[in-house]
């Protein structure tokens, strides 16, 4: 049976274990973020298709069972596996995505690196999850493809399924013409999304800088344009917009596109902070480090991350203000990059150097300074921490979207607390009660820190209650049906979405 939708994204919907010498598959291990969603309505469509790839052995590529299905879901619903044995994916993922590509979309030029890069590797996977997709589909689906690792398989669908719906989702920033036409592939990339039916992004600025690009390199029609929704802030900010395109058009085709930032599930979160489990370690966190102030900064080690420009902040703040040593926590969480992962080795070593030296200048036998978490820490417990942390400091020079300040803000459900966030990320145009903050300049990071450790608690609840209604209002389930909707591809079977108007 052809599926009506087929999803494209480069990670699996499951962990694989191995239980008493068998596979089994298990849910993911964060029940938070986009795959379950994904997976609600993979599994609840006619009949659904998800292709994602898995590294295999190449001697073990022949007997590889690519089709599999989960336990307790509907035998419509298949999981399609690209075998890639560990030096394809190690060129196409950690080298070319990751040395070559990343750098770019996140506007860090200086780390662009051509020459070790397979691009010819990278088509090759790209046509594979293409030609696993057109096997998969209905002459009628709808093909939902999910970032830039997969930016050609569009144009190879378009070519096998001229009448198919294709849409395409971009998690990171989409950067501005001029930094992502240093990519020598950039005419293949823009001829790719050029054959989709809709083009998603976080926020409009994003949609700007694609319709730059493809306006610079095609003969690219503009169709409409209109004021930003609501949801976005239209001016103030690092990343405003007043106006986005929603239309194209390309040699006869109509490319619509479209600004509907990812959500969390603050439902799920709000349940979940206060389950008794993290009720319980809330009180001992609390307990564990008595009436400071907390301050949490998640994430995980990337050198657009702005975890340097931070810990230099905070070096400052101890140095600019004494009476706050022994009365700030810091706890930090700066997760490991995989490691085949070299990109992020110098801004490993960087963190680490910084941390140990703020740790040893300034605390004491019985106060830390910062807390240095780099190994993933379990969602319960972090949900825990957010709830307890006075301060969340999140301070990226770059940033597609950051859902941790979401997350955050889920977790404190409307109470004190306070948002301190980067005005280089997507969150930062939907979030101005956020304290924004500038992480390229000094002086702007001191002032944000301050504000956030003085604020009255009134000035807090109103802040945080603004932005709890904000999240809420476009979560995760929203913006799958905002794509679905715009697609006009997938009915939802629950219920009419209701987009974000204020």
């Amino acid at each position: 049976m052809k599926s009506s939708l087929v999803i494209l994204y480069h990670r699996e919907p499951y962990d694989e274990v191995v239980e008493n010498g068998k596979t089994v598959y298990r849910e993911k291990k964060s029940p938070n973020g986009i795959v379950p969603t994904l997976k609600s309505f993979f599994a609840n469509a006619d009949s659904s298709t998800w292709v994602a790839w898995k590294q295999v052995a190449e001697d073990q590529q022949e007997s590889f069972d690519e089709r599999v299905t989960m336990e307790g879901w509907s035998d419509r619903a298949v999981i399609r596996r690209i075998p890639l044995s560990a030096e394809r994916v190690k060129d196409f993922y950690y080298i070319t995505a990751k040395e070559a590509i990343w750098p770019i979309l996140h506007s860090f030029p200086e780390h662009f690196t051509y020459e070790s890069s397979d691009w010819e590797n990278f088509q090759h996977i790209n046509q594979l999850f293409a030609e696993a997709a057109c096997q998969e589909a209905a002459d009628d689906a709808l093909i939902w493809i999910h970032d830039y690792n997969l930016w050609l398989a569009p144009f190879y669908i378009r070519q096998k399924m001229p009448n198919v719906k294709i849409a395409f989702f971009h998690h990171t920033p989409f950067p501005a013409a001029d930094v992502f036409n240093i990519l020598h592939w950039r005419e293949a990339i823009v001829d790719s999304l050029l054959c989709c039916d809709l083009c998603g992004f976080h926020i409009p600025r994003y949609v700007e800088n694609f319709v730059s690009a493809a306006r610079s390199l095609r003969d690219v029609k503009l169709v409409e344009r209109k004021p930003v929704p609501e949801a976005f802030t239209p001016f103030g900010t690092a990343l405003a917009e007043p106006d986005m395109t929603t239309q194209l058009e390309y040699k006869g085709r109509v490319v619509n596109v479209d600004a509907f930032p990812v959500g969390t599930n603050p439902g799920y979160i709000h349940e979940t902070v206060n389950s008794p489990a993290v009720l319980d370690r809330v009180q001992a966190i609390r307990n564990d480090i008595g009436d400071n102030k907390i301050i949490v900064s998640a994430g995980r080690v990337d050198y657009v991350k702005g975890a340097k420009e931070m810990l230099l902040c905070y070096e400052r703040l101890l140095e600019r203000r004494p009476e706050l040593r022994g009365k700030v926590n810091l706890i930090m969480t700066a997760v490991k990059a995989a490691a085949g992962m070299r990109v992020y080795k110098t801004a490993q070593s960087e963190i680490e150097q910084l941390v140990g030296q703020i740790n040893g200048k300034y605390s004491t036998l019985t106060w830390n300074a910062i807390q240095l978490f780099t190994e993933p820490i379990p969602f319960n417990d972090l949900m825990a921490l957010y709830k307890t942390a006075d301060i969340a400091w999140i301070p990226p020079l770059r940033d597609g979207l950051n859902l941790v300040a979401k997350e955050y803000i889920a977790a404190h459900g409307g109470e004190n607390g306070v948002l301190v966030l980067s005005e280089f990320t997507g969150s930062a145009v939907e979030l101005p009660d956020a304290v924004l903050t500038n992480p390229y300049s000094d002086k702007n990071m001191d002032e944000s820190i301050d504000t956030a450790l003085d604020m009255p608690l009134e000035e807090q609840r109103r802040r945080m209650q603004t932005m709890h209604a904000a999240i809420t209002r476009y979560d995760v389930q929203q913006w799958a049906n905002h794509m679905f909707r715009e697609a006009n591809a997938v009915g939802i079977a629950d219920s009419e979405p209701n987009l974000v108007t204020a």
